[in-house]
């Protein structure tokens, strides 16, 4: 069994800052592409961030500044920081991560239940 599983979120004013963490457990052989993905109601779900296995990173142009995507391997995790919040970042973030299991050859996709980020005074 694998799974991701997020925390972090919550409820912060305009301004504030978060940080999400998201780990991997279960028979993982390796983890490649990890990232975060966010949806807002009636919005069609955004790619936040993403980091690659050798540290390279992309951002969505609305976070940008603002975000800042990590990974520790040692610990099968990734992180997003998030700073400056405003209340358009309001959403269910979610976790993604490209793994390859234990015992088995092949990469699969998979993803988090999400973690509410509210900004809001």
């Amino acid at each position: 069994q694998v799974q991701l599983v997020e925390s972090g979120g919550g409820l912060v004013q305009p301004g504030g800052s978060l940080r999400l963490s998201c780990a991997a457990s279960g028979s993982i052989f390796s983890i490649y592409t990890m990232g975060w993905y966010r949806q807002a109601p009636g919005k069609q779900r955004e790619l936040v961030a993403i980091i690659t296995n050798d540290g390279s990173t992309n951002y969505a142009d609305s976070v940008k500044g603002r975000v800042t995507i990590s990974r520790d391997n040692a610990k099968n995790a990734v992180y997003l920081q998030m700073n400056s919040l405003k209340p358009e970042d309001t959403a269910a973030y979610v976790c993604n991560a490209q793994i390859q299991r234990r015992f088995g050859g092949y990469k699969y996709e998979y993803w988090g239940q999400g973690t509410q980020v509210t900004v809001s005074s």
